[in-house]
């Protein structure tokens, strides 16, 4: 479930933009804040079931985004490319303090 969360996380990162108000709105309660489905609903005042549909609907937009544009697929490739340059560079604790700005630098690159 965590495993999710953390992804659910990463593709609103990522996507979040391209979601409506309401989807953000709903996504962010739920993932962000912790809600529970019976939670925003109360506060949306709308039925469980159309927050459930609501999120899940949401949910599938970020999915589709990922499989059209990979963004969290290069993400992660990025993350595994610069911890085989950290491995390597605990040898030259001198060289990794002048590279670890750069790799910290590249991973933020979209």
């Amino acid at each position: 479930m965590l495993e999710r969360t953390t992804e659910m996380n990463l593709l609103y990162d990522f996507y979040g933009v391209l979601l409506t108000e309401k989807q953000r709105n709903l996504l962010e309660l739920y993932y962000l804040e912790d809600w529970s489905l019976g939670e925003i609903a109360e506060d949306q005042k709308i039925s469980r079931q159309a927050v459930f549909e609501a999120i899940k609907r949401a949910q599938a937009t970020l999915n589709d985004l990922e499989n059209k544009l990979g963004l969290l697929k290069k993400y992660h490739e990025r993350q595994k490319i610069a911890q085989v340059f950290r491995n390597e560079l605990e040898l030259y604790p001198e060289a990794k303090r002048a590279v670890e700005p750069l790799i910290h630098k590249w991973l933020e690159i979209d």
